[in-house]
């Protein structure tokens, strides 16, 4: 537990630095079972959902470049046959950082439309001031979707299911009925406070959204593989969503009181949910910024 808790940490402190800037020289990939075909992968940036069978590989997000070969090992460990398709969750660079690496090897990149969009054109993130460049040919996805998608491998179903307007505008998660899994990318940062991209089309509602969306989905033996943390249950992701309530209940509030998110964010709203949120790379008063520019 001790081991897996600072690879989750790692990955989550990771997030907000640019791949050029961190020593992925002790990056480790962390194995972990789900069901005979399905696992969950935990290194550095997001986690990774795997499916392993008869038809091949395919992998949900795939962290920074330089994970990829660690990635391919975790894999090569589990099965011979190459990765035939990656599936994005959303754009950011620390869960498609690999797409280039894995789509030039010749995997088939899945995405959402505004996931391709975005990563066209490169962004910016205000938040950790910096400017993402337009991503390579090779990292784009080559089949897109609007609503839902599906890949049909290894003996079942894996249902892509759009939530707008959550972690960014191109979010989707990832749901195997039949093994009673779901990969929530960002729209689920368990235990620690979530970012919200809100300058990629992200709020606080579709973040309260989503966790109600994959709440009806999933029952008590669900296993929920988060973006970021540990892998969770139902109850996990009814905490986060009651959470989030009460972080967007605050903030509407000071809102509608005609504070601004600065000043919000400087009067310590968010004070008595640091110790059980924030041991993250965002602190209460962080996140307070986040939530008030997404409303």
């Amino acid at each position: 537990m001790i081991r897996r808790f600072f690879a989750v940490m790692a990955g989550v402190l990771f997030l907000a630095l640019p791949a050029r800037a961190q020593d992925f020289t002790n990056a480790t990939i962390e194995t972990i079972q789900l069901t005979d075909t399905l696992y969950m992968l935990v290194g550095v940036g997001g986690n990774i959902g795997l499916s392993v069978g008869e038809d091949g590989v395919y992998i949900i997000d795939d962290q920074y470049a330089p994970m990829s070969d660690r990635i391919k090992a975790a894999i090569a460990a589990l099965s011979d046959k190459p990765v035939r398709f990656v599936v994005n969750t959303h754009w950011h660079f620390d869960h498609a950082g690999g797409n280039e690496v894995f789509g030039g090897d010749g995997a088939v990149i899945v995405a959402h439309d505004n996931v391709r969009k975005r990563m066209v054109t490169g962004q910016e993130m205000p938040a950790f001031d910096r400017s993402v460049p337009p991503a390579a040919p090779a990292a784009l996805p080559i089949v897109t979707f609007s609503e839902t998608a599906a890949l049909h491998l290894n003996g079942e179903e894996a249902r892509a299911i759009h939530l707008p307007h959550a972690h960014t505008d191109g979010d989707a998660m990832i749901h195997w009925p039949a093994s009673n899994v779901l990969h929530m990318g960002d729209t689920f940062f368990n235990g620690i406070f979530p970012f919200i991209d809100a300058w990629s089309g992200g709020g606080i509602a579709g973040m309260i959204s989503a966790a109600d969306q994959a709440l009806a989905l999933v029952d008590e033996e669900t296993k929920i593989i988060p973006g970021h943390g540990p892998l969770a249950t139902k109850a996990d992701l009814l905490k986060f969503r009651d959470f989030l309530a009460t972080v967007q209940t605050r903030a509407l509030s000071a809102k509608e009181k005609g504070q601004t998110g600065e000043e919000w964010a400087a009067s310590a709203p968010l004070a008595d949910l640091q110790e059980e949120w924030g041991g993250g790379f965002l602190s209460a008063e962080q996140f307070a910024q986040i939530v008030f520019a997404g409303l």
